[in-house]
């Protein structure tokens, strides 16, 4: 197992040399999956206050009749990718321990005025800003309850705008997560030993862990033997997808993790990715996605998100899918400043 480093970060400068050995199989986060309520207030929300690109319009492969909607920067780059399945009539979740709680967004270091007003316009309760670590945060929910941080901090990624945000205060895509848990060391131990992550910061209950050291693939383990198991429904964490860089070593990557008898899927195709599925220590539902193919794989990068994709094998029932999904549509123009 390779050595863990225990680092605390000085100044905004996240980035740490943490791996000497580059070949790494797990390279950060790939995207983050959530249930949701109504399709259209999601994309209200996503697209429309917080600003993100509607990514991919298409549907949950394992449930035609509902909607999976992707949220990203320009090019759906992995450590950017929030996605979505709303299905209309399911309960709402709990947060709680054996669950994603927090998704952390991105933001540049001089954009946290701007995004508290923004907050503040649309009648969005928020706690904050805060210190953490040497970060400024401000955590809210979306209107199912979802848990969220904007965290300001030197990011070198570039923001997407549909033009009704200022760029110079995008957001760049995902700063990072937090996992509860009931103890933190086998999830550490999981992260530590099979998935290319080294400890990077720790402070009372909250350790943090990444693949690369930069924004977006920050993994905070929160130790909450105290709190309520979490319950799934609209408003919680499906699960988080890590990043591997291409089909060769996503099976290096499994064969890995069975060796220590995690129980992982054989590949799936998921057309813009391909993914394999295990329950770490703690329950959380884990995928490692593939980078490639990609979003563009079926539109181009300027028309990402317009017209409903579906995959080769169910589009012969094209007609009967739209038929059941509710129309949805991106209207910008009602989220200027």
């Amino acid at each position: 197992m390779e050595k863990v480093i225990r680092q605390e970060m000085l100044g905004n400068n996240h980035e740490v040399n943490i791996h000497k050995n580059m070949n790494k199989l797990i390279t950060g986060l790939h995207h983050i999956t959530a249930l949701a309520s109504d399709a259209q207030k999601n994309i209200d929300f996503y697209a429309g206050i917080l600003g993100l690109r509607l990514v991919k319009k298409t549907i949950n492969f394992d449930a035609p009749d509902v909607y999976h909607l992707y949220y990203g920067n320009e090019k759906g780059s992995p450590g950017t990718i929030l996605t979505f399945f709303p299905y209309s009539g399911i309960p709402q979740g709990r947060k709680g321990k054996g669950q994603l709680t927090v998704t952390s967004f991105s933001i540049p270091e001089n954009a946290m005025d701007y995004w508290i007003n923004r907050l503040d316009k649309f009648s969005i309760a928020h706690e904050g800003p805060q210190q953490r670590f040497d970060e400024l945060f401000v955590y809210f929910e979306d209107h199912d309850g979802l848990g969220l941080e904007l965290v300001s901090n030197k990011d070198e990624r570039p923001g997407f705008t549909y033009g009704h945000i200022p760029p110079e205060f995008a957001i760049k895509g995902f700063y990072g997560i937090t996992l509860s848990e009931e103890c933190y060391e086998k999830t550490a131990g999981l992260l530590v030993g099979q998935m290319d992550h080294t400890l990077i910061a720790e402070k009372d209950n909250r350790f943090r862990y990444s693949a690369s050291g930069k924004p977006g693939d920050f993994v905070d383990v929160l130790c909450n033997p105290d709190t309520l198991i979490g319950l799934g429904g609209y408003g919680t964490i499906h699960h988080v997808a890590f990043a591997t860089a291409n089909d060769n070593t996503q099976l290096e990557a499994r064969e890995k993790l069975l060796k220590v008898g995690l129980n992982v899927t054989p590949v799936l195709d998921r057309q813009y990715f391909h993914s394999i599925y295990f329950r770490e220590p703690g329950s959380v539902l884990f995928e490692i996605a593939t980078v490639p193919p990609g979003f563009t794989v079926d539109e181009p990068l300027e028309r990402l998100g317009e017209s409903l994709k579906l995959p080769l094998w169910q589009e012969q029932s094209r007609a009967q899918i739209e038929k059941k999904l509710s129309p949805i549509q991106l209207d910008i123009n009602r989220y200027f400043d």
